[in-house]
């Protein structure tokens, strides 16, 4: 099997590989208004400017929704996938592979997948009770 699909990475969305690999979740942040946003942009969606930073989140959100993919077939992934529709602490939603099944409302918390030198994706898990 061929390695995962990888991601395309831009001056948008470069930050949060670049957190990735220090095994940070950063999202962004608009730094005239405030307003958190996931997936990045260029501006803020809610006042237009283009001053932008991000903020580390916690790593915790709660499954809003789900979906195990049978096929077909994805590179570099086992079936069946795991997919939510992750509702992140901080505010903002972010789809998430995870590691088990799951359902809706579970906790989840982020860790690490490590494809190699240049890449290291979140994967999630449930939140030991």
């Amino acid at each position: 099997m061929s390695g995962p699909v990888r991601p395309v990475v831009s001056r948008d969305n470069a930050y949060f590989f670049e957190g990735t690999a220090a095994r940070e979740l950063r999202i962004q942040k608009c730094n005239a208004c405030g307003v958190l946003r996931h997936p990045p942009g260029p501006a803020c969606p809610d006042c237009g400017a283009f001053d932008r930073g991000y903020v580390v989140a916690a790593g915790t959100g709660t499954v809003f929704s789900y979906l195990v993919h049978h096929a077909p077939q994805v590179p570099g992934k086992e079936l069946p996938l795991v997919i939510a529709l992750l509702d992140l602490d901080e505010g903002v939603r972010m789809v998430a592979e995870v590691t088990e099944p799951v359902e809706i409302g579970d906790r989840l918390q982020v860790g690490w997948n490590v494809i190699d030198d240049d890449l290291t994706l979140p994967i999630w898990t449930k939140v030991e009770r």
